[in-house]
């Protein structure tokens, strides 16, 4: 297996108007063809647990599962509607993404960014049109 390697990662969320700009440390590894990516998300919930994020990256799909403070699973392929779950202590329900773009460019080694736009459905309702863009700084020191 492959030693796991120090990373910076921008993960950059728009909502409408609302826009969120998250700068995080994470760990970077291929695997069987995917390229895997680890990090804790900033926030903390009211008892103080965080939630860890493991990115799946393959070709032609993305698959973000969180564990902690927040129990989710969102998979994301362009021109798809792939079903996901969303579980916290105050509530938790099925939900759906619709993908319309996905695109990936590597600039070197395990560097790049990722960037999808995709509607997010719960109970078979659009709750919300989503722009993300991931850039991955692979630390090479």
């Amino acid at each position: 297996m492959q030693e796991a390697k120090k990373a910076r990662i921008r993960l950059q969320s728009k909502q409408g108007e609302d826009v969120v700009l998250q700068e995080m440390a994470a760990e970077v590894f291929e695997r069987g063809g995917a390229l895997y990516l680890k990090y804790e998300e900033p926030e903390a919930d009211l008892n103080g647990q965080k939630t860890r994020t493991l990115l799946k990256i393959t070709r032609d799909s993305l698959k973000m599962i969180r564990h902690g403070a927040v129990e989710s699973e969102q998979t994301f392929q362009e021109g798809a509607m792939l079903p996901g779950y969303y579980r916290s202590p105050y509530t938790s329900f099925n939900l759906s993404t619709r993908t319309s773009s996905l695109k990936m460019t590597w600039t070197r080694g395990l560097s790049g960014t990722v960037s999808w736009t995709y509607d997010l459905y719960v109970h078979e309702e659009c709750t919300g049109h989503f722009d993300i863009s991931l850039h991955i700084q692979e630390d090479t020191q």
